[in-house]
């Protein structure tokens, strides 16, 4: 479980990097992640299967994204929209909802 957290945390912190055109060279990006290169093209590549379009820019020398992408990871607080509420009261008139779910 840490190993998954420590790669995301990683992932937020290149796409910060990317971001700002600031991660260097591959080598200066894996210096400043405390990681080896090979960790580091390790998740690029990671981020690249999850479709960051990710590109390397020789002439400023940093990663960048080839398109506007935005990465987002945790959970939120949703509020109901109105369309939900109507599937709930739904679900409650033909008493497919759950027990133990309490609608007022």
């Amino acid at each position: 479980m840490n190993l998954i957290i420590k790669q995301l945390e990683l992932i937020q912190r290149i796409d910060q990097l990317i971001r700002m055109h600031a991660t260097g060279t591959p080598v200066n990006l894996a210096s400043r992640l405390g990681i080896s290169r090979a960790q580091t093209y390790r998740i690029i590549d990671i981020m690249k299967a999850l479709n960051a379009p990710i590109e390397y820019d020789f002439t400023i020398q940093s990663f960048v994204y080839a398109k506007g992408v935005d990465f987002k990871f945790g959970f939120y607080a949703k509020d109901l929209s109105s369309n939900n509420v109507s599937e709930i009261n739904a679900d409650k008139k033909s008493k497919r909802i759950h027990p133990l779910l309490k609608i007022s």
